[in-house]
């Protein structure tokens, strides 16, 4: 079953450089003087060598005549679209352009040549070290050798029990903030009526609380 032909904007894209690319090699080869067939035949010459130094590459990255000669159909394919750009008066082609023009379809059939007919480089896979043969082991046996005797018994040691972890100081409890200003002013106020401070067992008499607690109210106070 033939799957569905779906619109890709980079196809388009290569198809609309691809034909702009062929007339100005057709406009190229026309000016300088490759009429007819030929002038058509020019951009086929040119992309094709281009396509098959690019399909080298992808099979044979270091190969360097595959380099050289896409360098060489990408150098005369630039070189159209720019001469072609208004750069070059076409109705008064040079001398030296003719002569590259009518010399490339023997440069063209050289470079295809080569690319097909040269064998491909292949990097034989290192092979692993554990394919090897390893060498046989041989045992040797000794008679005179004396038996082994009976190993020695070890004593058995005992374990020493690890020191218990030091007991931490039991946490103040925590203070409502109501009974904590509470506490404040009856502070406040012995010192007002007195002038000295509160002591703190006086405070927890007149609060009626546990020590715990008293003890905390204190110390948030600053009480002695």
């Amino acid at each position: 079953m033939l799957r569905p032909i779906r619109p890709d904007a980079v196809l388009v894209q290569a198809v609309i450089a691809g034909a702009l690319s062929f007339a100005h090699l057709h406009d190229l080869a026309a000016a300088a003087g490759q009429t007819g067939w030929k002038a058509w035949a020019y951009p086929v010459s040119v992309d094709l060598l281009l396509v098959a130094a690019w399909r080298r590459l992808r099979t044979a990255r270091r190969d360097r005549s595959a380099w050289t000669w896409f360098v060489i159909a990408l150098a005369a394919s630039l070189g159209a679209n720019v001469a072609t750009a208004g750069l070059l008066d076409l109705a008064h082609v040079p001398a030296w352009l003719r002569i590259l023009v009518a010399g490339w379809p023997a440069l063209a059939f050289l470079g295809g040549t080569l690319l097909v007919h040269s064998p491909a480089t292949s990097v034989e896979p290192a092979r692993p070290v554990d394919d090897e043969p390893a060498a046989p082991e041989v045992e040797t046996h000794r008679d005179d050798a004396p038996a082994p005797g009976p190993a020695p018994k070890v004593p058995e040691l005992t374990p020493v029990p690890a020191p218990a972890p030091p007991q931490s100081a039991p946490a103040a409890p925590p203070v409502p903030a109501a009974l904590l200003d509470h506490a404040r002013k009856i502070a406040d106020a012995h010192q007002a009526s007195t002038g000295t401070p509160m002591p703190a067992d006086a405070l927890s008499a007149r609060l009626g609380l546990p020590a715990p607690m008293a003890d905390a109210i204190a110390a948030q106070l600053q009480l002695t």
